[in-house]
């Protein structure tokens, strides 16, 4: 599949623009440094969306 054509690819996408839109925002090269880092709701989002476009919406392993 053309990865212009990936609803999960373009979805993965904005979940790291708006990722990286809020560390400029806080001056931060990582979550890691910044103080909510657990239960961030950005951050949460980021990480489910790299596991669906990993998994291509599927349960269980991955393909890459």
């Amino acid at each position: 599949m053309d990865e212009t054509n990936n609803p999960y690819e373009a979805k993965l996408d904005d979940a790291k623009t708006a990722l990286q839109e809020c560390q400029t925002s806080k001056a931060l090269e990582s979550c890691l440094n910044c103080p909510s880092l657990i239960g961030c709701p950005i951050r949460t989002a980021y990480v489910r969306t790299v596991y669906e476009s990993m998994s291509k919406g599927e349960t269980g392993g991955f393909d890459f």
